[in-house]
């Protein structure tokens, strides 16, 4: 855990410097992420699966977090990253994926989870209890939510066994709205009040030290904000630096913790790099990923429709709209249009619901398919230019094939770019 704890430290001692975290369970995010990585010699590359991908029942990707692990690594070793500058995390760890549950149910199981990431090498862990279980009021209070995070650590604290410099990284708080962008329209958002914030923190850190943790506190490295950045379905609220100036400055003189600033997806380069600046030193990214992912997957569709006889094409597109027309359930409660407006939802949502959707069986047929036709008919440099410009650029560079997964990857490294070059400023 040292990788990230310095780079903190070295933030806290004054420079810009930040963290990218990428948070996907894509296989193909992860190469772009570690081959990204090699290519602008990034000192550490640090991937975090959520509460909801990855927990001890499998969530929405069937892993357990030790699956995650070693599909990350299997990755890294694919593409010959050193497993030691690798830093897992594990995101919005809590109560989240069961509050249908009663409180003490969710958090016995959310327990559990937290163990279970810690046991399975996760170095970095975010303690999010804000959610309401069946039984409780909503919001939360405070201190409940203090509490809880409290009795989470310690079950993390308890769990791990290795080197005591090796222990785990915490972060702490929530943002607002609910992680994966806003499920409604936006209108106003407000930045969290340093007052607020510092309360956070006073509050964990009594709590803490009450319960036997004032160990664990030392290796809290941050407090999840909002320092007025989010997207909804099709609008993105970029960062205002004037606006959130007295939250930056009240971090200023928390000894060892920044800020972790999320939905930070879509974020123009000169915004990223003002959220470092400001001490918005981890930049979680999500979404804006497996946007850019499916903004290449489509591409490589319209390339194979114009190079490809019908009858031997995939169509992964018309495959994934009907897939996802079929079982709505990963979007229906967030998606409200209908007709063509729905339509243009669920292919080109900011929030891309899709990402849950590339696991299914008859995409996943689909995708390969589309990737074996292209390799068998490779894109003509001009159609390539026309519908991935910036991996015609990486070909005509020599830094990619046209095979299909480096064309991804190189599309993909478009928006790792703008990550890089926020946190390492002087690189």
């Amino acid at each position: 855990m040292h990788l990230i704890r310095d780079l903190i430290t070295r933030h806290k001692n004054g420079d810009a410097i930040g963290i990218t975290s990428v948070c996907s369970a894509h296989p193909l995010v992860i190469e772009a992420t570690f081959k990204h990585a090699l290519r602008v010699h990034a000192p550490l590359v640090l991937i975090e699966a959520t509460s909801n991908q990855v927990n001890q029942d499998g969530g929405y990707t069937g892993m357990v977090p030790a699956d995650f692990r070693k599909f990350v690594e299997t990755i890294a070793e694919k593409t010959d990253f050193p497993l030691d500058r690798l830093v897992l995390g594990g995101d919005h760890l809590g109560p989240n994926a069961w509050t249908a549950l009663s409180a003490e149910e969710a958090m016995t199981k959310a327990e559990i989870m937290v163990a279970d990431y810690v046991r399975a090498g996760f170095s970095k862990i975010h303690l999010d209890c804000s959610m309401s279980c069946a039984d409780d009021p909503a919001p939360l209070p405070e201190r409940t939510i203090a509490e809880r995070a409290a009795r989470l650590c310690k079950a993390a604290e308890q769990a791990y066994e290795g080197d005591p410099a090796g222990a785990p990284a915490y972060v702490i708080g929530t943002e607002v709205p609910v992680p994966g962008g806003a499920a409604e329209d936006l209108d106003t958002l407000a930045v969290t009040s340093p007052e607020a914030a510092l309360a956070t923190l006073d509050m964990h850190l009594t709590l803490f030290r009450s319960s036997g943790l004032g160990a664990a506190w030392d290796r809290v490295i941050a407090t999840v904000v909002q320092p007025g950045v989010e997207f909804d379905h099709m609008k993105v609220v970029d960062y205002r630096p004037e606006a959130a100036t007295a939250l930056s400055d009240a971090i200023v003189p928390v000894d060892h913790i920044v800020f972790e600033a999320h939905s930070t997806d879509y974020q123009p380069p000169e915004a990223l790099a003002a959220l470092v600046r400001d001490h918005f030193a981890i930049l979680k990214v999500g979404p804006g990923v497996t946007f850019a992912l499916r903004e290449a997957l489509w591409a490589l569709d319209a390339i194979e429709r114009e190079t490809i006889t019908e009858t031997k094409r995939a169509n992964l597109r018309d495959t994934a709209i009907a897939r996802m027309q079929a079982e709505p359930g990963n979007w229906q409660r967030y998606y409200h249009e209908s007709g063509d407006a729905l339509g243009l939802q669920l292919q080109y949502s900011l929030s891309d619901r899709i990402r849950y959707y590339w696991p299914d069986a008859q995409i996943a047929q689909a995708q390969q398919q589309l990737f074996d036709n292209l390799r068998e008919h490779q894109p003509p440099l001009p159609l390539l230019s026309q519908y991935l410009p910036v991996a015609y650029a990486a070909v005509r560079a020599g830094e990619a094939t046209l095979d299909p997964i480096d064309l991804v990857v190189a599309h993909i490294g478009a928006t790792l770019d703008a990550y890089h070059g926020a946190c390492n400023p002087d690189a």
